[in-house]
């Protein structure tokens, strides 16, 4: 068993850097305009996985840039990134919660991944987290409150939902 996890492990070393690059020839695609190729270097990427590149789908299906806008995949996305702690895709759950795009407009859950994201560094999303408290119970913000704290502790597998 130690053996298989030492080359797991040797493998996941030089697979990394080729991730990345990919990623990178993908994000030149997309800034070049050519969306096709963008996501056909991205899409095995965030399916084996990658955050970063579930976040780029996201916004992708979230915007329709390059793909028919479809907020279904786009939360698919965004929520397997923010399952893995990307704190960007935390903060685009909040806002998708709060304005009901693709999913019931929540502002529990919306302050919960405001919360969760400000909680892993991105700062914006404590300033959106706290104008919406502005518009919610005090019951409310104690129960997104819960709701952040057990996702958080269970790893952003209970979060809500």
């Amino acid at each position: 068993m130690k053996k298989l996890t030492i080359a797991l492990a040797f493998l996941l070393t030089f697979s990394l850097p080729v991730m990345a690059q990919d990623f990178q020839k993908g994000q030149a695609a997309f800034n070049a305009g050519d969306y096709a190729a963008a996501l056909k270097e991205w899409t095995p990427l965030a399916e084996a996985g990658d955050a970063y590149t579930q976040h780029a789908l996201g916004l992708g299906y979230l915007s329709g840039t390059g793909v028919p806008q479809d907020y279904a995949e786009a939360v698919k996305w965004l929520r397997l990134a923010a399952e893995q702690g990307h704190a960007r895709a935390q903060f685009n759950l909040g806002n998708i919660h709060e304005k009901g795009q693709g999913v019931l407009q929540d502002n529990a859950i919306a302050h919960m991944w405001y919360n969760i994201s400000a909680a892993n560094g991105w700062g914006f999303s404590g300033t959106l987290r706290d104008v919406l408290t502005e518009e919610m119970t005090p019951a409310a913000i104690e129960k997104a409150q819960a709701m952040a704290r057990e996702c958080m502790s269970s790893g952003y597998k209970k979060c809500g939902y």
